[in-house]
C-alpha cells in the first residue's frame, strides 16, 4: 500500500516540472543530431551494489515523455542489485530515449542511494523495536521521491510536510512561552479548526519530559540530543503512554546504541541530506 502523498497526480506533476526544467523548449542536441524516425534501444546498467529504487518511476518518466516507448523492467523497487546487473531495457524513438535519460538517471541514482543507506542502517537495528525514520531535511521539490526511497529501503516516513502533523520543536516551545502553553495552544487550534492531526513535542532533558507527562495531550515525544543514560531513563518514565523518537546528531556509529535505549523511532536527516548516489547509467546497444 502506497502512502497518501504518493498519488498519480503528484508523480505526474513532478515529472512535468522536471521535464520543463531539463528540456524547456526542446532537446536540441537530440533533435539536431538524430535522424527523424530513428529507433533504438538502451539498457539501464547498475554499476554499484545496493538497493534499487525509482524503477517504477523510471517507467513513468519514459512513458510520460513518449507513450510509444517500450519499457521492460528487469528488477523491481527494493530489489538488491549488484555491479553489472541490468535494471531495464527501453526501446523506441532514439531521440525520446535520449531526452528522457537524464531525468531517469538523476531520480534513480539518488533514490537508490537513499534506499541503500536506509536498508543498511535498518538491518543494524533489527534486534530492537526501533524503526528508522526520515525527516524534512530533503531536497526542495524532490521530497516526494526521497521519502518514497526511504520506504523502499525499509524505513518509515515521518510527517511529509508542515501540514500533516503538529511537531513542537524547541523553538516552538520557547516562542510559545513553555511546554504547557505550546501543547494547550496547539490542541485548542486543532479543535477550533477541526483538524485531526497528531502532536509530537521535542524534549531536551528529564525535566521537560516531566512537564510533558503532567500536561499530556500529545501522541509522541521526541528525545533530542540526549545521552544514552538520560534517554533510557526518559523511555522508562514515559513507558507505554506515548511513542518515543530519538533525534539529533545520530550517526551510523551511534545508531545501535540509541536503538538499544528502547525508543520506538530514530529519525536521521542523513538518510536524505548526506547520501551517496548509486552509480547507474543508460547505454545504447
Amino acid at each position: 500500500m502506497k502512502p497518501s502523498y504518493l498519488t498519480d497526480q503528484a508523480i505526474s506533476t513532478f515529472i512535468a516540472a522536471a521535464f520543463a526544467e531539463d528540456i524547456g523548449p526542446g532537446d536540441y542536441s537530440s533533435l539536431s543530431s538524430i535522424p527523424k524516425g530513428k529507433v533504438g534501444q538502451a539498457k539501464l546498467l547498475i554499476k554499484d551494489d545496493g538497493i534499487i529504487a525509482g524503477i517504477e518511476l523510471a517507467e513513468k518518466i519514459f512513458k510520460t515523455f513518449d507513450s510509444t516507448l517500450e519499457v521492460e523492467l528487469l528488477v523491481k523497487d527494493g530489489d538488491r542489485v549488484n555491479y553489472g546487473d541490468i535494471g531495464l531495457i527501453v526501446k523506441g524513438s532514439s531521440a525520446s530515449i535520449l531526452s528522457s535519460e537524464r531525468l531517469v538517471l538523476n531520480c534513480m541514482q539518488r533514490m537508490s542511494g537513499i534506499a541503500t543507506l536506509t536498508n543498511r542502517l535498518t538491518e543494524k537495528i533489527l534486534h530492537t523495536k526501533a524503526r528508522l525514520m526520515d525527516t524534512r531535511k530533503t531536497t526542495p521539490n524532490f521530497r516526494l521521491m526521497e521519502k518514497w526511497a526511504v520506504l523502499i529501503g525499509g524505513g518509515v516516513n515521518h510527517r511529509f510536510a508542515l501540514y500533516d502533523m503538529v511537531m513542537l520543536k524547541d523553538n516552538h516551545v520557547d516562542f510559545a512561552g513553555g511546554i504547557r502553553k505550546a501543547i494547550e495552544g496547539s490542541r485548542a487550534y486543532l479543535s477550533e479548526n477541526k483538524l485531526d492531526l497528531k502532536i509530537e513535542i521535542e524534549t531536551r532533558n528529564l525535566d521537560e519530559i516531566k512537564q510533558v507527562l503532567e500536561v499530556g495531550g500529545v501522541d509522541q515525544i521526541m528525545l533530542d540530543n540526549m545521552d544514552y543514560d538520560t534517554m533510557r531513563e526518559a523511555v522508562r518514565k514515559i513507558g507505554d503512554e506515548y511513542k518515543t523518537e530519538a533525534s539529533g546528531g545520530i550517526t551510523e556509529d551511534t545508531l545501535v546504541a540509541v536503538a538499544e535505549c528502547g525508543v520506538d523511532y530514530i529519525s536521521m536527516g542523513a538518510l536524505t541530506h548526506s547520501v551517496k548516489s548509486l552509480d547507474i547509467s543508460l547505454k545504447a546497444f
